[in-house]
């Protein structure tokens, strides 16, 4: 089925939610990856992202690096709701990440982010895209924000280790880990998520780009982009640095090995003619 595209002049599309002065929007990374195909295959309202209708009343729009939107939907709509996607989720996340905002709709208006709600001149799929884009890109970098500051807290006693001693007791394996981890993240919030990249919905309504800066520009995604990138590869550099140090270390005790092995044999070589030599 083709998706409904945004109203035209001789009428609104099939469905939209009957959203009148106000409502809320409600985004949750659920897990690693959003499996779409079985979604895409039914009714949709837009694509690129995908929305469809959810509840009595609302609608939900999907990304496939593991977020969904809800707008207008109850409490027991939206557990309904998640109980149904749960299939489609690779690896949930045991306590998805929330973000969350009030919507008011004011014709003719400033649109953008006022007293700590979103204004939009009207409930159109376009405005829901944007700002799903938005609320679903926060809600992600909260996520890595909180897991990359348990590995920051892990990281700086090594700093200091390195600092006190010139090294530290943190296995290869682990070190391994933090550097696997970091490249992991970096590959989801630029390769899929693409936090830095603008929605390709704005390709159809630059009209809207303004908006969408507004957005950006309020959950400071930029900001919090690059200061996850700066502490990302601080993480890798010092786990890196202390590989490094510990695979020389390793060469230079074999080295070691080598030279004595080698001293063991000369002793032992002048030993036995030492010993020869007294026999005749």
């Amino acid at each position: 089925m083709e998706p409904t595209t945004a109203p035209e002049a001789n009428g609104p599309p099939s469905y939209l939610p009957p959203f009148e002065q106000a409502t809320c929007a409600r985004a949750l990374f659920l897990g690693e990856r959003l499996d779409l195909r079985a979604l895409e295959r039914g009714e949709r309202l837009a694509a690129s992202p995908l929305v469809i209708r959810a509840g009595e009343r609302g609608c939900a729009v999907l990304f496939r690096h593991g977020s969904v939107v809800l707008f207008g939907l109850t409490p027991l709509e939206e557990v309904s709701f998640l109980a149904q996607l749960a299939p489609m989720v690779n690896q949930p996340f045991e306590q998805p990440e929330l973000e969350e905002v009030q919507i008011e709709f004011r014709q003719g208006s400033f649109e953008g982010v006022e007293g700590g709600q979103v204004v939009l001149q009207e409930a159109s799929f376009e405005r829901f895209q944007l700002l799903a884009d938005a609320l679903a890109k926060s809600a992600v970098l909260n996520e890595y924000e909180k897991t990359i500051g348990g590995v920051f807290d892990d990281i700086e006693p090594i700093a200091s280790d390195l600092q006190r001693k010139g090294g530290s007791s943190r296995s290869s394996r682990e070190l391994v880990s933090y550097i696997g981890g970091t490249l992991r993240i970096q590959h989801r919030t630029i390769g899929r998520v693409e936090i830095a990249e603008k929605p390709e919905v704005l390709w159809e309504h630059p009209e809207l780009e303004k908006l969408y800066n507004r957005l950006s520009e309020e959950y400071e995604l930029s900001e919090r982009l690059r200061a996850l990138d700066s502490k990302l590869q601080l993480i890798a550099h010092t786990a890196g640095t202390l590989l490094d140090l510990i695979q020389n270390r390793r060469s230079l005790r074999v080295e070691w090995y080598i030279t004595i092995l080698i001293v063991f044999e000369i002793l032992l070589t002048l030993y036995s003619m030492f010993i020869q030599q007294g026999g005749h």
